[in-house]
């Protein structure tokens, strides 16, 4: 069972209210969540797309496979599942009449449903996805997942949490509730939806003229390459079924993602890093954000538990930490807030010792946020700064903003859309510059 880990319970209102400037200015660090999501299938209906090995296993045994078959069986739905990308249990050829009977009886390979699809001027896709109901009191969870086309990669943004843990001030994100964690195959889910929305597998064939539209990598290669969990929620307040997902995601014989193409992004969860590092052996992202605790408490509420020190000195533990896989600290740029010389100057000083890239990221805007983006000189000077002190300092180029897809901008749609609009984005009816597909169209 998904559950929240060490969370403060500052609010006891937290579950059932989205996070307002006053709760925040009181102390509120975390929210817990309102649901809780059973990992797995059971006979009934249940899909096994998303699942772990041991979990299909034991979906195969409640059919009554037998144990001297369970291996073999689990390998060949794998390769049906994750290298193939199949839809229907017909498609498994080398799998027996009887046991595809069986497994269409008690089973599906059904995907969560593309409430609808955005897609950005340049060439960002934005899909809200929603999962089936676990419950009674779970209608059906909705978050919003992020494809970003490059010409040497695509990059795929997963959400690990519907809602968010913590309160970051300047992210659109943190301002709604926690409803629940995300399982394991429903974060792989996300992946497995992009896949098939992109014709990411063996003899699939993309969208028309989508690679002529910037919508896809156009070196010939992979076109989900890079996976970053940096959509919504706290991956390590989830990190159990972030793991399992990884390690699916990862897996040689399936979806075959490289782990160092895999980047864990977390605002400083400190005790379960090095968990992330040793079982995970991903790459690791901090959202740092500032270079003084009181502004960082502000920034990031988080902060109040685990301070800068106890941070970095987490990320100087990291399992695997080299010049050859350094730590991302990601720094939103924030006019007249963070952005000076001084706090550039004080962000190499803290950062000395550690294999390290410098992420400036320009503040991405939302509705009903009090920041401002720094002004394009400031951003210019304090990367220039940072790098002539020996650091990689790239300035993140916004993609996606006319869908909200920036970076601190996802919000679930049950959240931020009326009826009114949903009914609109489910007809096409998109903003300027987008366009919205509804779900099987």
């Amino acid at each position: 069972m998904a559950t929240v880990l060490d969370i403060a319970k500052r609010n006891p209102n937290a579950a059932t209210v989205a996070v307002s400037d006053t709760a925040r200015a009181a102390g509120f660090i975390e929210k817990t969540a309102e649901l809780n999501a059973v990992a797995g299938a059971a006979p009934g209906g249940a899909s096994l797309v998303g699942l772990t090995r041991d979990q299909l296993k034991e979906s195969l045994a409640a059919i009554g496979v037998p144990e001297r078959e369970l291996k073999m069986r689990v390998a060949q739905l794998w390769h049906w599942i994750y290298f193939r990308g199949a839809k229907d249990f017909a498609e498994m050829t080398n799998v027996g009449k009887e046991l595809r009977a069986k497994l269409a009886a008690a089973y599906t390979l059904a995907r969560p449903q593309v409430v609808s699809e955005q897609v950005s001027k340049d060439g960002t896709r934005k899909w809200l996805i929603r999962m089936p109901s676990t419950g009674p009191l779970d209608k059906g969870a909705e978050i919003e997942c992020v494809y970003i086309p490059e010409v040497d990669r695509g990059t795929l943004c997963v959400s690990s949490q519907v809602g968010c843990t913590l309160t970051c001030s300047f992210c659109h994100t943190g301002t709604q509730r926690l409803v629940r964690n995300l399982t394991s195959a429903e974060i792989v889910a996300q992946l497995i939806v992009a896949r098939d929305a992109i014709g990411d597998w063996p003899d699939a064939t993309p969208p028309d003229g989508a690679r002529e539209k910037g919508l896809l990598p156009t070196d010939g290669g992979r076109f989900v390459s890079n996976i970053v969990f940096m959509g919504m929620g706290e991956p390590l307040y989830n990190i159990g079924d972030v793991i399992a997902a990884i390690d699916v995601m990862s897996d040689g014989e399936g979806l075959t993602l490289s782990r160092r193409r895999i980047t864990v992004s977390t605002s400083g969860v400190v005790p379960q890093m090095e968990r992330l590092g040793a079982e995970a052996n991903t790459m690791l992202a901090i959202s740092l954000h500032a270079v003084r605790d009181e502004l960082r408490d502000e920034l990031v509420p988080i902060n109040r538990k685990y301070d800068i020190k106890q941070l970095l000195d987490a990320c100087r533990a990291y399992p695997g930490l080299s010049n050859a896989r350094r730590i991302t600290f990601e720094y939103v740029m924030l006019k007249g807030v963070n952005d000076s010389d001084a706090d550039a100057r004080e962000l190499v000083r803290l950062l000395k010792g550690i294999p390290a890239k410098i992420n400036l990221i320009p503040f991405n805007p939302w509705p009903g946020s009090k920041y401002e983006c720094s002004d394009w000189e400031r951003i210019e000077r304090f990367s220039e700064i940072v790098y002539r002190a020996g650091y990689a300092s790239p300035v993140r180029t916004p993609r996606g903003r006319d869908i909200l897809a920036a970076c601190g901008q996802l919000k679930s749609e049950t959240e931020k859309l009326r009826a009114r609009a949903r009914m609109m984005a489910e007809q096409g009816i998109g903003a300027e510059g987008v366009y919205a597909v509804g779900n099987g169209e």
